[in-house]
């Protein structure tokens, strides 16, 4: 009886602390400023794929002339993507349909974009989509910014 309550115990402290951990993750993550919560689909096919499924929750930051974008359910300290500015193009806008307004958050729009000869869906909602064209917009002179 006193082995199963402490292993109980041991399973609850460490459920525990995996929770807590995620959460310090995030305020690390947002304590630079400039986050918003962002799903993304890496290496989309041409044609749009509407099946909802690829999407990954995470939240994206600005660093500089990037965008890092972290997995939401991971205990990395490093972004699992990142984009550079100079690199992204937008190729449009839409809203989700069929499976994939199951699979990301409500209101949310979708962006697909060209990360050097990659094709990438970026889902956000309609502020952090106005920043996100703002930000591209903003690049510094001289550099070519491509925003549909």
């Amino acid at each position: 009886m006193v082995l199963a309550l402490t292993v109980c115990g041991i399973v609850v402290a460490l459920v525990v602390v995996g929770l807590f951990v995620f959460g310090l993750r995030r305020r690390l993550i947002q304590r630079s400023g400039g986050t918003f919560d962002a799903s993304l689909r890496w290496d989309t096919p041409e044609e749009g794929d509407r099946s909802g499924k690829g999407w990954a929750y995470g939240v994206a930051r600005y660093n500089g002339d990037r965008v890092e974008w972290y997995r939401v359910f991971s205990y990395s300290p490093r972004p699992r993507r990142v984009l550079e500015r100079s690199a992204i193009e937008v190729a449009g806008r839409r809203v989700p349909e069929g499976e994939e307004e199951l699979a990301l958050l409500s209101d949310h729009v979708i962006l697909t974009c060209l990360h050097r000869g990659t094709r990438l869906e970026l889902a956000m909602s309609e502020d952090a989509l106005t920043g996100f064209l703002a930000w591209l917009e903003a690049a510094p002179p001289g550099q070519r910014v491509n925003v549909a």
